[in-house]
This record gives structure tokens, sequence and C-alpha cells, in this order.
């Protein structure tokens, strides 16, 4: 149970690291994070850490595809936690 704890928090590090880089590479021009990459690390269980981080520093809240893909992902991920945690 502490690795999955470890590993959570090592994944909602490394998504909120970046979401923060492409907002700030957005605003310089400079190389930016694949969208592909981003809903990988967020399909990975670090879709709360980004949501979270996208909302609070506004960076892809108007791309539907964000606003509409990371809360299915979550959902995905707390049925799916459900579903283990019941056959347990």
């Amino acid at each position: 149970m502490i690795y999955f704890a470890i590993c959570l928090a090592a994944i909602s590090l490394l998504a909120t690291v970046f979401t923060i880089h492409d907002k700030r590479a957005a605003r310089r021009h400079k190389w930016r994070v694949r969208e592909s990459t981003l809903l990988l690390v967020a399909a990975l269980d670090g879709s709360v850490a980004m949501l979270a981080t996208m909302l609070f520093i506004r960076h892809k809240t108007k791309h539907a595809k964000f606003m509409m893909d990371i809360p299915v992902i979550i959902a995905l991920q707390v049925a799916i936690a459900v579903l283990v945690w019941r056959l347990m």
C-alpha cells in the first residue's frame, strides 16, 4: 500500500510539473509538452493533480479535449479503484 501511495505522489508531481512547464513554454513560445503526453500522465493516475493544476493556473481550461477527457479519466479511475477494492 505504501508503494502505491509513493507512486501516486510521484505521478501527481510529474503531472503538476508537466502542466506548469507547458504553461510557461506557451507564454515564451518555446517547446511544449505534447497533448498526448499530458493525457498519458493523466491516465497513469496524475489526472486529479493535473486537473487541479490546470484550473489553478488557468492552463488549457478552454480546450474541450482536456476539460472533458480528464474528468472522464478521473471517473474511470474511481470506478476501477472501487471495483478493485470490492474484489479484495
